[in-house]
């Protein structure tokens, strides 16, 4: 899988970015993601997803993860175009500032925050949410088992 990274705090080390790079491609493989699909993985700071955050889904508050997926209604529509296309899956947007201040507040390590964040988001742009119990459960657990078995498990 293919990660465009962009990192607009200029504060996001490179075994940060490398760690983040392997949990998603874990990830694509444990999801059964095919080789060629896309995604970008921007870091801002809480100002920047404050904004995104108002115009996207009406709260005024900085969050720590959003995603905007791609493949949502028109999934079908790629394999019409060829199998030579990219998939392109979408966008994860995460607040630097945020994890930092949640891996305090968790008590663990900025590196597992990073790899939750980013993978909770990559799994949203799969279509996993959290929008009822059931959903929650599904996503949260499908979420730890990846953790863990990447070997990036909670203190």
């Amino acid at each position: 899988m293919y990660i465009d990274f962009h990192d607009e705090t200029n504060s996001v080390e490179e075994n940060f970015i490398d760690l983040i790079q392997r949990i998603l491609n874990f990830a694509a493989q444990k999801e059964n993601i095919t080789d060629e699909a896309e995604i970008s993985v921007s870091f801002v700071d809480n100002k920047e997803i404050q904004i995104i955050n108002r115009n996207y889904r009406q709260k005024d508050e900085p969050t720590d993860v959003i995603s905007f997926a791609m493949q949502e209604e028109g999934e079908d529509e790629m394999k019409i175009i060829g199998e030579e296309m990219p998939v392109l899956l979408g966008d994860i947007v995460i607040s630097i500032d945020r994890a930092k201040e949640q891996a305090e507040e968790y008590n663990h390590s900025l590196e597992r925050e990073l790899g939750f964040l980013a993978l909770h988001g990559f799994l949203h742009l799969l279509g996993y949410d959290h929008q009822s119990k059931e959903d929650e459960s599904n996503m949260f657990t499908r979420q730890e088992d990846i953790l863990n078995e990447f070997g990036l498990k909670r203190n």
